[in-house]
């Protein structure tokens, strides 16, 4: 002890006065700096960013409503617009939206950047009201088509929006469960649509009101997000640092809006551009991200979940391979049937459903990450299309046999992907799975 304060006491002697009292203010100001960055004892109330995250559900809301608005009501559509018994026409009643949706995420990135997400937020419901009011009014094919088609950039639009908003408004010890409510709106509008049609039958026309009750959503959204807090990481990206601080304040509490800005300026440090090109998306370090994230979807424990999600979802379509074959008839094979597409739609929603939402925004850097998901997500919609379009034909060409074989091999082809290439992200902040991910010099 005596020993070292000898040293210190040389060391002292050794420096002139005007440079010790340098190294004590450095000494200092680091000591202040770590204790200003040091994380909070206790985890921010997840209050505060609760309804802010419920807002932007009701773009997913509205997303299920609009898959499943046409299900009941088809028939009634297809006779009152002049196209009864016209299987093409049907079909692109179901998926023009689709298409909308395709060039709704395809832009999805650029305007989330450009004008920031609540703005995002309000682009995507004015094309819901705008093209639900068209598709409720018109009197022939091609108005509801242009109307589907206008309602399909607001569904491509939205989700990917929300997923980023939600990803970045939310405390990390609850982002998981905040980002299976994006899963469980879309539930909400499926059954929501579903259970409005229910009269379409006894009532002629009401698939207009079906149509029509879909703007109420959408008017809800368009206001109720002016009052919601802009998302602090795309205010700090352009540089409203104050803003970005009294955003956090709304989301955390003051007490944590220090500890998130030293986290979120760490990170932003690194991005040396904020100029994203394509080909940085689909050739850079970035792309084996990108195939994971088009495939994937997540909720809590993201890795263990989407396993078993997939494992139980080739499950289900082998017990449709089952019910097909020769070897099982009667109420035998119903059972089996209607047991598997219960089981699918369970396994269906506990993993593969709630992704390209979290998982997306979790794994790209922040710089890089809305243009991604933008990417990623119009893969999603063109398979989504064309899947929807061709479905029927498929069934009566190949048979339900072959068909649902291919639909396992592909599930279980998810499962081996997922085991090799996916890593957990629960429970981690965005910085530490940014750099998690850094590729190893």
């Amino acid at each position: 002890m005596l020993g070292r304060q000898r040293e210190a006491y040389l060391m002292y002697k050794r420096i002139p006065s005007r440079d010790f009292v340098k190294i004590v203010d450095m000494e200092e100001n680091s000591a202040l700096l770590q204790s200003s960055t040091s994380p909070e004892t206790s985890s921010p109330s997840w209050r505060l960013s609760f309804p802010h995250v419920v807002v932007a559900t009701i773009t997913s809301f509205l997303f299920g409503y609009h898959m499943g608005v046409v299900n009941e009501p088809l028939e009634s559509i297809s006779v009152d617009l002049g196209f009864s018994g016209n299987a093409l026409a049907e079909g692109l009643v179901v998926s023009t939206c689709l298409g909308g949706a395709f060039v709704g995420s395809l832009l999805s990135g650029w305007i989330a950047d450009g004008v920031g997400r609540r703005r995002a937020f309000q682009l995507c419901a004015l094309p819901m009201i705008i093209g639900a009011s068209m598709s409720a009014s018109t009197k022939n094919l091609a108005g509801m088509l242009l109307g589907r088609f206008f309602v399909g950039t607001g569904m491509g639009l939205g989700p990917p929006v929300a997923a980023l908003y939600v990803t970045e408004v939310s405390p990390a010890f609850v982002r998981g469960t905040y980002g299976s409510f994006i899963q469980i709106a879309t539930c909400l509008g499926l059954i929501g649509a579903l259970f409005i049609g229910i009269p379409v039958k006894e009532i002629a026309g009401w698939w207009r009101i079906c149509f029509w009750m879909s703007t109420i959503p959408a008017a809800i959204l368009l206001v109720a997000v002016m009052f919601c807090a802009e998302s602090p990481h795309w205010l700090y990206k352009k540089g409203r640092t104050e803003e970005a601080e009294t955003a956090f304040e709304k989301l955390l509490g003051g007490s944590h809006v220090k500890y998130a800005m030293a986290e979120l300026s760490k990170s932003e440090r690194d991005g040396d551009s904020d100029i994203v090109k394509m080909s940085e998306l689909l050739y850079g370090r970035h792309f084996r991200g990108s195939v994971i994230a088009m495939i994937l979807m997540d909720k809590l424990g993201r890795r263990v979940l989407l396993l078993w999600s997939f494992f139980g979802m080739a499950i289900s379509m082998a017990l449709q391979v089952t019910a097909a074959s020769s070897y099982i008839s009667g109420s035998g094979a119903l059972y089996l049937s209607v047991g598997g597409m219960l089981l699918f739609v369970f396994t269906f929603a506990l993993g593969a459903g709630p992704v390209p939402g979290l998982l997306l925004t979790e794994i790209f850097p922040s710089r890089i990450r809305a243009k991604a998901m933008a990417v990623c997500m119009s893969v999603h919609w063109v398979i989504n299309f064309f899947v929807g379009l061709l479905f029927l034909q498929l069934l009566e060409q190949l048979g339900r046999q072959l068909l649902y074989s291919i639909f396992t091999t592909f599930c279980l082809v998810a499962v081996m992907f997922v085991k090799r290439n996916v890593v957990e992200t629960k429970g981690k902040s965005l910085q530490e799975i940014e750099i998690a991910l850094l590729p190893q010099d």
